[in-house]
C-alpha cells in the first residue's frame, strides 16, 4: 500500500509538473500572436491602408483621361475662317502661340507620367506600408502638379484674353470671330485644371496614409 501511494503521488507530481510546462509554453504564444495582431497584420490597419491606395490608382487613371483629353484637344484645336476667296484666308491654330505649345507638352509629359507611374500606384495595393514608395510618389506628383497648373494657368490666361481682349493694349477679343477655336481651347483648359485638381487628391493621400504609418 505505501508502495502504490508512493506511485500515486510522483504520477500526481509529474502531471503538475507537465501542466505547469505546458502554461510556461502556451504564454509565450499567446503573447506573440497578440503583438502580430497589433502590428502589421489584419488588426494593424492594412485593409485601410489598401483601401487608399485603390482609390489612389482610381484617381491616377481619371488623371490620365484628363491629362490625354487636355492634350489632344489643343492638339486638334484649328479654324479657318474664308474670306472673300479660297486663297486669302484667316487661320488659327494652336502653335500660333507659344503658350498654347506649352501647354501642349505640359499635359502630355503629365498623362505620360501618370500613365508610367501606374504599376508602382498599383505595388502599394499589394504592399500598403511601403513608406519609402509613398515618398518618390509626393516628390513625382507635386512637380507633376506644379507644371499642370503652371501650363493651365498661363493658357487660361490668354483664353481669356481672347473671349474678352484688352482695350488698353488694342488687343481685340477674337472669339466672335473664331468661336470653335475658343471653345476647343476653353475646353482644353479645363480638363487640364482637372488633371491638377487629381494630382492634388493624390499628394493628400499620399501625406494621409504616410501620417498613418
Amino acid at each position: 500500500m505505501e508502495s502504490e501511494k508512493k506511485i500515486g503521488e510522483e504520477a500526481r507530481i509529474t502531471i503538475e509538473d507537465g501542466d505547469q510546462k505546458g502554461k510556461g509554453i502556451a504564454s509565450p504564444v499567446i503573447i506573440s500572436v497578440k503583438e502580430k495582431a497589433g502590428g502589421k497584420g489584419v488588426g494593424g490597419g492594412g485593409g485601410w491602408r489598401k483601401g487608399v491606395a485603390i482609390f489612389d490608382l482610381v484617381l491616377r487613371i481619371c488623371g490620365i483621361a484628363t491629362g490625354l483629353a487636355a492634350t489632344a484637344i489643343m492638339g486638334t484645336t484649328e479654324e479657318v475662317l474664308p474670306f472673300f476667296t479660297q486663297f486669302f484666308q484667316f487661320h488659327a491654330e494652336y502653335n500660333d502661340l507659344p503658350t498654347f505649345t506649352f501647354f501642349l507638352y505640359a499635359n502630355g509629359l503629365v498623362a505620360g507620367y501618370l500613365l508610367l507611374i501606374l504599376p508602382l500606384s498599383i505595388f502599394c495595393i499589394a504592399r500598403p506600408h511601403a513608406i519609402k514608395l509613398r515618398l518618390i510618389l509626393i516628390i513625382l506628383d507635386t512637380v507633376a502638379m506644379a507644371l499642370t497648373i503652371a501650363a493651365a494657368s498661363a493658357a487660361a490666361a490668354i483664353v481669356y484674353l481672347a473671349h474678352n481682349g484688352n482695350s488698353n493694349a488694342n488687343w481685340n477679343a477674337i472669339c466672335q470671330q473664331f468661336g470653335d477655336f475658343c471653345q476647343q481651347t476653353s475646353t482644353a483648359v479645363v480638363n487640364s485644371f482637372l488633371t491638377a485638381v487629381f494630382l492634388i487628391f493624390l499628394i493628400v493621400l499620399s501625406a494621409f496614409a504616410l501620417k498613418k504609418n
